[in-house]
């Protein structure tokens, strides 16, 4: 009878151990899928570096991160809406114009106190602190161009513009934030000849001197070559800023608050210099990105 007893209590301790094993288990990987924090990023070069450095250091912090990269523009922010993702880098600009449809507004603290003020009304978003570097449009010019005609700012091009061959997208001379506009900011640009051409072309085509000046984004790795290009100065403020800045769901703020501290001073050490340089590494000297983003994080620390 005292073995009955014994082997029965075996059994039900060897039950109740292994319940509890399940259970602890169970927990655990609800646990880790919890505190798993997913960095999404859209589909270009710069978006995908600094996604990755978010991404570093918010493991160096001790979270499990998944990367979700290469999300199309158009749809990375109802990615976020949506709980696909739960942070990525975003532009105060294109919060303000392509999200929210507000009006144009050039200053960068406003356009980012607009943006976070309706993001967190609207779509119980938050946006973090926003990074100087600031990759908005912009036109570039050939340096030897720039010097021999004393151009340095877009006033000063729009004068020497029959003088100056333009290398177009296509949709620029279209678009409200493209010519139409500069010529209701600056007048009309009445270009010695305009072409279009492919934008991943077009670096190679005022190289090659087949155009004088083309239309470009303020960050672009091309951009370190100041011996060969030029970007100018938006005088008149035409285009609004761009500032780079991590947009985090609320819960994921609210259940890890010391996201919000990690990804500050990341975008803390970003200014346009920095970005555009991190940008050269990939497309110009054909460096992996993961490994420019740990290069960049690691110098951080």
């Amino acid at each position: 009878m005292k073995n009955r007893k014994l082997i029965l209590g075996l059994v039900l301790a060897g039950i109740v151990l292994a319940g509890g094993i399940f259970f602890f288990a169970a927990g655990r990987n609800r646990s880790d899928s919890e505190g798993t924090i997913r960095v999404g990023s859209k589909d270009f070069t710069e978006n995908l570096l600094v996604s990755e450095i978010y991404a570093l250091a918010l493991e160096d912090a001790g979270y499990d991160v998944e990367r979700v990269a290469n999300i199309s523009s158009s749809l990375i922010h109802d990615s976020l809406v949506n709980d696909e993702i739960d942070l990525y880098p975003e532009y105060t600009g294109t919060g303000l114009l392509t999200i929210l449809s507000e009006e144009m507004q050039t200053d960068p603290q406003k356009v980012y106190d607009t943006v976070k003020k309706e993001y967190a009304d609207q779509f119980n978003l938050t946006w973090l602190d926003y990074a100087q570097a600031n990759d908005s449009q912009g036109l570039v010019i050939r340096t030897a161009v720039a010097k021999e005609l004393g151009i340095a700012t877009i006033s000063d091009l729009q004068k020497h513009a029959p003088e100056l061959r333009f290398a177009s997208q296509g949709e620029f001379d279209q678009r409200d934030d493209g010519l139409p506009g500069l010529k209701k900011t600056y007048g009309d640009f009445n270009w010695k000849s305009s072409n279009v051409y492919d934008n991943s072309l077009k670096y190679s085509i005022l190289e090659s001197d087949e155009a004088d000046v083309t239309p470009a984004y303020t960050t672009e790795g091309q951009l370190v070559n100041t011996d060969q290009f030029t970007l100018l100065e938006d005088d008149k403020q035409f285009w609004p800023p761009y500032n780079l800045a991590p947009v985090v769901r609320d819960n994921i703020l609210e259940e890890n608050s010391d996201i919000e501290t990690i990804l500050n001073k990341i975008s803390a050490s970003l200014d346009t210099e920095t970005v555009t340089e991190l940008n050269a590494q990939v497309d110009v000297e054909g460096k992996e990105y993961t490994d420019v983003a740990k290069e960049y994080y690691d110098s951080l620390k």
